[in-house]
Protein backbone atom coordinates (compact mmCIF):
# COMPACT_ATOMS: atom_id res chain seq x y z
CA UNK A 1 0.00 0.00 0.00
CA UNK A 2 1.50 3.34 -1.10
CA UNK A 3 1.48 6.47 1.02
CA UNK A 4 -1.24 8.76 -0.32
CA UNK A 5 -3.45 11.36 1.32
CA UNK A 6 -6.21 8.74 1.61
CA UNK A 7 -3.93 6.29 3.45
CA UNK A 8 -1.97 8.80 5.58
CA UNK A 9 -4.97 10.19 7.48
CA UNK A 10 -6.29 6.80 8.68
CA UNK A 11 -2.76 5.86 9.76
CA UNK A 12 -2.28 9.06 11.76
CA UNK A 13 -5.72 8.69 13.35
CA UNK A 14 -4.52 5.43 14.92
CA UNK A 15 -1.70 7.08 16.90
CA UNK A 16 -3.99 8.67 19.55
CA UNK A 17 -5.80 5.32 19.83
CA UNK A 18 -2.47 3.59 20.34
CA UNK A 19 -1.73 5.85 23.31
CA UNK A 20 -5.21 5.22 24.71
CA UNK A 21 -4.72 1.45 24.59
CA UNK A 22 -1.36 1.73 26.38
CA UNK A 23 -2.93 4.04 28.99
CA UNK A 24 -5.42 1.27 29.90
CA UNK A 25 -2.55 -0.52 31.65
CA UNK A 26 0.17 2.09 32.15
CA UNK A 27 -0.91 4.86 34.54
CA UNK A 28 0.84 8.18 33.91
CA UNK A 29 4.33 8.12 32.35
CA UNK A 30 2.98 10.06 29.32
CA UNK A 31 6.40 11.55 28.52
CA UNK A 32 8.09 8.12 28.66
CA UNK A 33 5.41 6.55 26.44
CA UNK A 34 5.71 9.45 23.97
CA UNK A 35 9.50 9.05 23.83
CA UNK A 36 9.23 5.28 23.27
CA UNK A 37 6.69 5.76 20.47
CA UNK A 38 8.87 8.50 18.98
CA UNK A 39 11.83 6.11 18.83
CA UNK A 40 9.62 3.43 17.27
CA UNK A 41 8.37 5.79 14.56
CA UNK A 42 11.92 6.99 13.91
CA UNK A 43 13.08 3.40 13.45
CA UNK A 44 15.59 3.46 16.33
CA UNK A 45 16.08 1.73 19.69
CA UNK A 46 15.75 2.86 23.32
CA UNK A 47 17.73 2.46 26.50
CA UNK A 48 15.44 2.69 29.53
CA UNK A 49 16.83 3.46 32.95
CA UNK A 50 14.78 3.25 36.12
CA UNK A 51 14.75 1.63 39.54
CA UNK A 52 12.97 -1.74 39.94
CA UNK A 53 9.17 -1.72 40.14
CA UNK A 54 8.45 1.10 37.67
CA UNK A 55 6.68 -1.23 35.18
CA UNK A 56 9.38 -1.18 32.50
CA UNK A 57 8.62 -4.77 31.45
CA UNK A 58 4.86 -4.20 31.63
CA UNK A 59 5.22 -1.06 29.50
CA UNK A 60 7.06 -2.92 26.74
CA UNK A 61 4.70 -5.90 26.87
CA UNK A 62 1.67 -3.58 26.67
CA UNK A 63 3.24 -1.79 23.70
CA UNK A 64 3.70 -5.10 21.87
CA UNK A 65 0.04 -6.01 22.48
CA UNK A 66 -1.18 -2.64 21.19
CA UNK A 67 1.03 -3.06 18.13
CA UNK A 68 0.05 -6.68 17.46
CA UNK A 69 3.71 -7.68 17.14
CA UNK A 70 5.67 -10.69 18.42
CA UNK A 71 7.43 -9.81 21.68
CA UNK A 72 10.34 -11.56 23.40
CA UNK A 73 11.95 -10.75 26.71
CA UNK A 74 15.61 -11.65 27.21
CA UNK A 75 16.92 -11.57 30.78
CA UNK A 76 20.58 -10.62 30.54
CA UNK A 77 22.82 -12.40 33.05
CA UNK A 78 26.61 -12.76 33.46
CA UNK A 79 26.56 -16.27 31.93
CA UNK A 80 24.47 -15.35 28.87
CA UNK A 81 26.24 -16.18 25.59
CA UNK A 82 25.72 -14.63 22.12
CA UNK A 83 24.20 -17.90 20.87
CA UNK A 84 21.58 -17.67 23.63
CA UNK A 85 20.10 -14.61 21.93
CA UNK A 86 21.04 -15.11 18.26
CA UNK A 87 20.43 -18.84 17.97
CA UNK A 88 22.56 -21.87 17.16
CA UNK A 89 22.95 -24.71 14.70
CA UNK A 90 21.71 -28.16 15.68
CA UNK A 91 22.40 -31.47 13.97
CA UNK A 92 19.25 -33.01 12.50
CA UNK A 93 18.51 -36.10 10.46
CA UNK A 94 16.33 -36.42 7.37
CA UNK A 95 14.02 -39.34 8.20
CA UNK A 96 13.53 -40.16 4.51
CA UNK A 97 17.16 -40.26 3.32
CA UNK A 98 18.88 -40.78 6.66
CA UNK A 99 21.27 -37.90 5.89
CA UNK A 100 22.34 -35.59 8.67
CA UNK A 101 22.50 -31.83 8.30
CA UNK A 102 22.88 -28.70 10.38
CA UNK A 103 19.84 -26.50 10.84
CA UNK A 104 19.90 -22.98 12.29
CA UNK A 105 17.48 -22.58 15.19
CA UNK A 106 16.62 -18.91 15.56
CA UNK A 107 17.04 -17.36 19.00
CA UNK A 108 14.75 -14.91 20.81
CA UNK A 109 16.29 -12.01 18.86
CA UNK A 110 14.07 -12.99 15.93
CA UNK A 111 11.00 -11.05 17.05
CA UNK A 112 9.70 -7.56 16.29
CA UNK A 113 9.90 -6.13 19.81
CA UNK A 114 12.71 -7.20 22.14
CA UNK A 115 13.02 -6.33 25.80
CA UNK A 116 16.71 -6.65 26.69
CA UNK A 117 16.32 -6.66 30.46
CA UNK A 118 19.33 -5.44 32.50
CA UNK A 119 21.65 -5.27 29.51
CA UNK A 120 24.53 -4.11 31.71
CA UNK A 121 24.56 -7.45 33.57
CA UNK A 122 25.95 -9.39 30.61
CA UNK A 123 29.58 -9.41 29.36
CA UNK A 124 30.69 -7.20 26.42
CA UNK A 125 30.76 -10.16 23.99
CA UNK A 126 27.03 -10.73 24.40
CA UNK A 127 26.28 -6.99 24.44
CA UNK A 128 28.13 -6.68 21.11
CA UNK A 129 26.00 -9.41 19.52
CA UNK A 130 22.88 -7.46 20.41
CA UNK A 131 24.30 -4.14 19.28
CA UNK A 132 25.36 -5.60 15.92
CA UNK A 133 21.77 -6.71 15.34
CA UNK A 134 20.54 -3.23 16.30
CA UNK A 135 22.80 -1.55 13.78
CA UNK A 136 22.62 -3.95 10.85
CA UNK A 137 19.13 -5.46 11.33
CA UNK A 138 20.72 -8.85 10.68
CA UNK A 139 22.83 -11.47 12.43
CA UNK A 140 25.63 -13.67 11.15
CA UNK A 141 26.21 -17.23 12.29
CA UNK A 142 28.60 -19.74 10.73
CA UNK A 143 29.26 -17.46 7.78
CA UNK A 144 25.55 -17.20 6.97
CA UNK A 145 23.61 -13.94 7.32
CA UNK A 146 20.03 -13.97 8.58
CA UNK A 147 17.80 -10.93 8.19
CA UNK A 148 15.75 -9.87 11.21
CA UNK A 149 12.03 -9.23 10.98
CA UNK A 150 10.97 -5.64 10.45
CA UNK A 151 10.01 -3.52 12.25
CA UNK A 152 12.76 -4.42 14.70
CA UNK A 153 12.61 -2.48 17.96
CA UNK A 154 14.87 -3.09 20.96
CA UNK A 155 14.19 -1.61 24.38
CA UNK A 156 17.10 -2.30 26.72
CA UNK A 157 16.83 -1.61 30.44
CA UNK A 158 19.40 -0.95 33.11
CA UNK A 159 19.14 -0.43 36.83
CA UNK A 160 20.86 2.76 38.07
CA UNK A 161 21.25 1.69 41.70
CA UNK A 162 22.82 -1.78 41.45
CA UNK A 163 26.23 -1.43 39.82
CA UNK A 164 28.12 -4.31 41.43
CA UNK A 165 28.76 -7.14 38.99
CA UNK A 166 27.71 -5.09 35.98
CA UNK A 167 29.36 -4.33 32.64
CA UNK A 168 28.50 -0.70 31.77
CA UNK A 169 28.01 -0.04 28.07
CA UNK A 170 30.93 1.90 26.52
CA UNK A 171 30.12 5.33 25.09
CA UNK A 172 30.54 4.11 21.49
CA UNK A 173 27.92 1.42 22.11
CA UNK A 174 25.58 3.74 23.98
CA UNK A 175 25.58 5.92 20.85
CA UNK A 176 23.78 3.11 18.98
CA UNK A 177 20.65 3.80 21.03
CA UNK A 178 18.54 6.50 19.44
CA UNK A 179 17.15 7.64 22.82
CA UNK A 180 18.18 7.24 26.44
CA UNK A 181 14.97 7.42 28.47
CA UNK A 182 14.90 7.87 32.24
CA UNK A 183 11.82 6.59 34.08
CA UNK A 184 11.06 8.37 37.33
CA UNK A 185 8.66 7.69 40.19
CA UNK A 186 4.95 8.41 39.56
CA UNK A 187 3.17 11.38 41.10
CA UNK A 188 1.09 10.87 44.25
CA UNK A 189 -2.18 10.74 42.29
CA UNK A 190 -0.71 8.36 39.70
CA UNK A 191 0.62 6.08 42.43
CA UNK A 192 -2.80 6.02 44.10
CA UNK A 193 -4.38 5.08 40.76
CA UNK A 194 -1.77 2.33 40.24
CA UNK A 195 -2.56 0.84 43.65
CA UNK A 196 -6.30 0.89 42.92
CA UNK A 197 -5.99 -0.55 39.41
CA UNK A 198 -3.53 -3.34 40.11
CA UNK A 199 -4.76 -4.86 43.36
CA UNK A 200 -8.25 -5.89 42.25
CA UNK A 201 -9.57 -8.68 40.05
CA UNK A 202 -10.26 -6.57 36.97
CA UNK A 203 -7.77 -6.93 34.14
CA UNK A 204 -7.73 -4.54 31.21
CA UNK A 205 -7.55 -6.02 27.73
CA UNK A 206 -5.31 -4.18 25.28
CA UNK A 207 -6.63 -4.18 21.73
CA UNK A 208 -4.17 -4.17 18.80
CA UNK A 209 -4.15 -0.88 16.89
CA UNK A 210 -1.29 -1.09 14.39
CA UNK A 211 0.27 -4.00 12.52
CA UNK A 212 3.81 -4.42 11.18
CA UNK A 213 3.05 -3.09 7.69
CA UNK A 214 1.41 0.06 9.09
CA UNK A 215 4.36 0.75 11.40
CA UNK A 216 6.78 0.46 8.46
CA UNK A 217 4.62 2.92 6.53
CA UNK A 218 4.65 5.35 9.46
CA UNK A 219 8.45 5.04 9.66
CA UNK A 220 8.58 5.91 5.97
CA UNK A 221 6.23 8.84 6.55
CA UNK A 222 8.41 10.22 9.35
CA UNK A 223 11.23 10.87 6.89
CA UNK A 224 8.85 12.88 4.72
CA UNK A 225 7.96 15.29 7.54
CA UNK A 226 9.31 18.72 6.60
CA UNK A 227 11.85 20.70 8.59
CA UNK A 228 12.84 24.28 7.87
CA UNK A 229 16.44 24.83 6.76
CA UNK A 230 16.87 27.31 9.62
CA UNK A 231 16.03 24.57 12.14
CA UNK A 232 18.56 22.23 10.49
CA UNK A 233 21.24 24.92 10.96
CA UNK A 234 20.07 25.35 14.56
CA UNK A 235 20.53 21.63 15.23
CA UNK A 236 23.99 21.74 13.64
CA UNK A 237 25.05 24.68 15.84
CA UNK A 238 23.49 23.08 18.88
CA UNK A 239 25.34 19.77 18.47
CA UNK A 240 28.65 21.47 17.64
CA UNK A 241 28.26 23.59 20.77
CA UNK A 242 28.42 20.44 22.94
CA UNK A 243 32.10 19.90 21.96
CA UNK A 244 34.56 21.59 24.35
CA UNK A 245 37.33 21.85 21.75
CA UNK A 246 35.24 24.01 19.39
CA UNK A 247 32.46 25.61 21.46
CA UNK A 248 32.49 29.17 22.77
CA UNK A 249 30.09 28.30 25.61
CA UNK A 250 32.07 28.53 28.86
CA UNK A 251 29.82 26.04 30.69
CA UNK A 252 30.66 23.35 28.13
CA UNK A 253 34.39 24.07 28.26
CA UNK A 254 34.33 23.83 32.05
CA UNK A 255 32.36 20.61 32.53
CA UNK A 256 32.32 18.52 29.32
CA UNK A 257 35.02 16.05 28.36
CA UNK A 258 33.60 14.88 25.03
CA UNK A 259 30.70 16.32 23.07
CA UNK A 260 28.14 14.69 20.81
CA UNK A 261 29.04 13.42 17.33
CA UNK A 262 27.21 13.89 14.01
CA UNK A 263 24.96 10.90 14.79
CA UNK A 264 23.41 13.00 17.57
CA UNK A 265 22.33 15.63 15.03
CA UNK A 266 20.79 12.96 12.84
CA UNK A 267 18.99 11.50 15.85
CA UNK A 268 17.71 14.92 16.95
CA UNK A 269 16.23 15.77 13.54
CA UNK A 270 14.75 12.31 13.00
CA UNK A 271 13.14 12.13 16.45
CA UNK A 272 11.88 15.71 16.11
CA UNK A 273 10.15 14.62 12.89
CA UNK A 274 8.69 11.56 14.61
CA UNK A 275 7.54 13.68 17.57
CA UNK A 276 5.83 16.13 15.21
CA UNK A 277 4.01 13.27 13.48
CA UNK A 278 2.96 11.86 16.85
CA UNK A 279 1.39 15.25 17.58
CA UNK A 280 -0.46 15.18 14.24
CA UNK A 281 1.80 17.69 12.47
CA UNK A 282 3.61 17.37 9.13
CA UNK A 283 6.34 19.89 9.97
CA UNK A 284 8.92 20.18 12.76
CA UNK A 285 8.69 23.14 15.14
CA UNK A 286 11.21 24.35 17.68
CA UNK A 287 9.34 22.69 20.53
CA UNK A 288 9.93 19.24 18.96
CA UNK A 289 13.69 19.84 18.99
CA UNK A 290 13.68 21.13 22.59
CA UNK A 291 11.74 18.12 23.86
CA UNK A 292 13.88 15.54 22.07
CA UNK A 293 17.22 17.18 22.93
CA UNK A 294 17.30 15.60 26.41
CA UNK A 295 16.85 11.88 25.54
CA UNK A 296 19.05 12.33 22.45
CA UNK A 297 21.98 13.92 24.31
CA UNK A 298 21.69 12.21 27.70
CA UNK A 299 24.10 9.42 26.67
CA UNK A 300 26.11 11.32 24.07
CA UNK A 301 27.76 13.97 26.26
CA UNK A 302 30.61 12.70 28.42
CA UNK A 303 31.24 14.78 31.52
CA UNK A 304 34.75 15.34 32.90
CA UNK A 305 35.92 14.08 36.29
CA UNK A 306 35.28 17.40 37.98
CA UNK A 307 31.69 17.46 36.71
CA UNK A 308 31.11 13.93 37.99
CA UNK A 309 32.47 14.94 41.40
CA UNK A 310 30.11 17.96 41.44
CA UNK A 311 27.23 15.77 40.14
CA UNK A 312 26.72 17.96 37.09
CA UNK A 313 24.85 16.00 34.42
CA UNK A 314 24.40 16.13 30.63
CA UNK A 315 20.85 17.36 31.31
CA UNK A 316 22.24 20.56 32.83
CA UNK A 317 24.52 21.02 29.81
CA UNK A 318 21.49 20.59 27.53
CA UNK A 319 19.53 23.11 29.63
CA UNK A 320 22.35 25.64 29.32
CA UNK A 321 22.74 25.18 25.57
CA UNK A 322 19.01 25.50 24.91
CA UNK A 323 19.04 28.83 26.77
CA UNK A 324 22.27 30.06 25.16
CA UNK A 325 21.19 29.25 21.63
CA UNK A 326 17.74 30.71 22.23
CA UNK A 327 19.33 34.02 23.24
CA UNK A 328 21.58 34.47 20.22
CA UNK A 329 21.70 33.73 16.52
CA UNK A 330 25.47 33.96 16.33
CA UNK A 331 27.32 30.65 15.88
CA UNK A 332 28.29 28.94 19.12
CA UNK A 333 31.09 26.89 17.61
Amino acid sequence: MGLTENTIKPLLSKLPRLKQEIAKVIVGQEVVVDEILTALLAGGHCLLEGVPGLAKTLMVRTLSQALDLPFRRIQFTPDLMPTDIIGTEVLEEDHVTGKRFFKFNKGPLFANIILADEINRTPPKTQSALLEAMQEFEVTYGGQTYALDRPFFILATQNPIEQSGTYPLPEAQLDRFLLYIKIGYPSEQEETNILSNTTGSRKEKVEPVLNAAEILELQQLVRQVSIDEELVHYVSRFIRATRPETTTVAYVKEWVRWGAGPRAGQALILTAKAHALLQGRYAVVMDDIRKMAYPVLRHRILMNFRAEAEQITPQEVTDTLLKEIARTKTPLS
